[in-house]
């Protein structure tokens, strides 16, 4: 870990309000992130937020949204990210050779076109920097203009959530193994 994790006791009021505020919305505990960006405190709070709407309050379920954020973990070769997320996935009910495809950085085979778009949005965006025009009519009679969007908003979120951990290095809990070469 490149930065110290400020404890509750040492943070700012600011930090703290912020840090306060996350253990009170639906996550109940501080994104690991979120605990760098509270060297920005206004930054911390705006990005924590953005992240709460976006895990829980779109219009797709966790098995889809989850698959624009391993794509985006696997692209940026996020440990910690793939690490959260893969338990979230499963959780969610996504099927585990899809998480194997998208760690092996093959295009898994879905029964579901939703997850397929989804899938190949997160692929476009982060791959050729955008989605060219048959993809992204196609996605639009789909997902629909909002499920297009927050497709983009998941993929640019955790972005950033992946910068964050790699550049400060946060290691996974301890027994944990990294999965992604």
């Amino acid at each position: 870990m490149r930065l110290k994790l400020l404890s509750p006791g040492e943070m700012s009021e600011s930090q703290r309000q912020t840090y306060d505020e996350s253990i009170a919305g639906k996550r109940g505990k501080p994104p690991a992130p979120m605990m760098a960006w509270l060297n920005s405190p206004d930054m911390a709070r705006h990005a924590t937020r953005l992240g709460e709407v976006l895990r829980y309050d779109t219009i797709f379920p966790a098995k889809l949204s989850e698959i624009a954020i391993l794509v985006t973990a696997r692209h940026w070769t996020a440990h910690y990210e793939w690490y959260a997320h893969k338990r979230l996935a499963l959780a969610g009910g996504m099927d585990p050779a899809i998480i194997d495809a998208i760690r092996d950085r093959r295009t898994p085979d879905f029964d579901d076109p939703k997850g397929k778009m989804v899938y190949d949005l997160a692929k476009s965006l982060h791959e050729g920097h955008g989605v060219e025009k048959g993809l992204y009519d196609a996605a639009v009679t789909l997902l629909g203009e909002r499920g297009v969007v927050e497709v983009i908003g998941l993929c640019g979120y955790y972005t950033m959530v992946s910068m964050t951990l790699n550049t400060f290095e946060f290691e996974l809990p301890e027994g944990e193994e990294k999965e992604l070469a």
